[in-house]
């Protein structure tokens, strides 16, 4: 018997985690000194309000979960008799998961006979949304801990996700972006264009003016690199930007037709509070990321 979790930073909801059967670990952002946890410290997330606050001026900072706060997530599983596998948000961009490390290990003195299986999607919000999905199909099927994670090694390298920033300052603030340098921003109506690598970080690849530029160059993109579109899910995330998230789901079903399995989401506010609002991208499976 094994158990699935993942974590609010890979864009999953509390009703999806249910559909899928996942235990939610809550990833927590500050505003002004005051730390929230998403869907503990809030059933919904008001997303428009969250992002509505962050173009007024606002600021959020994130903070790793602390070694104690991992333990009280994974020992009721251990304690059950249970294995669990934790499908998470990439290991390259929080040391949270030094924390994690810790925890484990102190489980597993307590509970030796029990295993802890991890997947790294080497994404955040809609690249790990993707893959987190997929691995709830197949634990829905039935699928054994070895067939996930001989899925999982196959097949997380294959999850591509593409987007772009419509305000540079969230993400020169945090740091979590190479290759900004010379990108003016929206001073003059400029969207880096930056993907996830394939060792879980975030690239800044290219630049495009004007927003509606910005999502033609993400079907460029999809159009470049999809492979067995129709057998996977393209999810597109927005940070409160509905429109535009629509128009790159009217423009990649204008290219594929209406078999397409498009899905929106809207972006976490803990990876939100890197990105800032406006921001838009896409995540499908690729020959590559």
């Amino acid at each position: 018997m094994f158990v699935l979790f993942t974590d609010t930073d890979t864009d999953l909801t509390p009703k999806e985690a249910e559909e899928f059967g996942y235990h939610l670990i809550s990833m927590p952002y500050s505003i002004d000194g005051k730390e929230t946890h998403p869907y503990v410290d809030f059933e919904e997330f008001d997303s428009h309000a969250f992002y509505q606050q962050l173009r007024d001026g606002v600021l959020p900072s994130t903070s790793a979960i602390n070694a104690f706060d991992y333990k009280k997530y994974f020992e009721p599983v251990f304690a059950e008799g249970k294995d669990i596998i934790y499908v998470h948000f990439s290991r390259a961009m929080s040391a949270t998961f030094e924390s994690m490390d810790q925890a484990v290990q102190e489980l597993k003195e307590k509970y030796p006979e029990r295993n802890f299986y991890t997947v790294d999607t080497k994404g955040i919000t809609i690249g790990s949304l993707n893959i987190v999905k997929e691995i709830g199909d197949l634990y829905k099927a039935g699928r054994s801990v070895e067939e996930i994670l001989a899925w999982a090694r196959a097949e997380v390298d294959r999850f591509a996700v593409y987007f772009f920033a419509d305000n540079l300052t969230f993400f020169r603030r945090s740091g979590r972006v190479s290759g900004l340098a010379g990108v003016m921003g929206n001073v003059v109506g400029v969207r880096p264009i930056i993907h996830m690598d394939d060792e879980g970080k975030m690239v800044s690849i290219g630049k495009e003016r004007g927003r509606i530029k910005a999502i033609e160059r993400l079907v460029q993109y999809v159009d470049e690199i999809a492979e067995d579109i129709y057998g996977h899910r393209v999810i597109i995330a927005h940070a409160d930007a509905p429109q535009l998230a629509e128009r790159l789901k009217e423009l990649l079903v204008e290219k594929y037709g209406e078999d397409l399995r498009v899905e929106i989401t809207v972006v976490n506010p803990t990876a939100g509070s890197h990105c800032g609002p406006d921001t838009v991208g896409v995540s499908f499976h690729g020959k590559y990321r």
